[in-house]
């Protein structure tokens, strides 16, 4: 098994291994068009990364705070935004996924957010309700793709 960790982004280098994660996972697997797989968003979110023991990068996600949440929460500022959430290829069932949705709950919790929501892609659901997320709302697409919005506390 692959050893990793996971931190938070805090350079321009990891920045940019989380980005090219994400080209390779929503752009080039799932046929997301670049244009809006980055966003103005991306410049206040907190980024995580998980990075294998040799640097190589393995997965990422973002949490978006404050009035970038609420824009898609429903306006509760004390709920977080989980998302772009992607692992490479390569890395998929060494339980990367969660780590990193483990750190962004942990990024919530240090901002002192109550909740965290999420919009996942419905072939994802099982994989987020199994770390705690519950489903709400109807099915929507997003970027062609069908969607479900997901929440979990994250109190201390």
């Amino acid at each position: 098994m692959t050893s990793y960790t996971t931190r938070t982004v805090t350079d321009e280098q990891d920045r940019a291994a989380c980005f090219r994660i994400r080209k390779d996972v929503f752009v080039g697997e799932q046929n997301v068009p670049e244009e809006i797989e980055y966003d103005a968003y991306d410049a206040d979110a907190v980024h995580v990364i998980a990075v294998a023991a040799d640097g190589t990068a393995l997965g990422t996600g973002r949490l978006l705070h404050g009035p970038a949440a609420a824009a898609k929460n429903g306006g509760d500022p004390a709920v977080g935004s989980l998302g772009r959430l992607a692992v490479s290829k390569a890395a998929r069932g060494l339980g990367v996924g969660a780590a990193l949705v483990r750190a962004i709950e942990d990024a919530a919790r240090a901002l002192g957010l109550s909740a965290v929501d999420l919009h996942a892609q419905t072939h994802a659901l099982g994989f987020y309700e199994r770390l705690g997320y519950a489903a709400y709302g109807p099915e929507f697409p997003d970027a062609g793709i069908p969607h479900r919005a997901m929440r979990r506390t994250v109190d201390a």
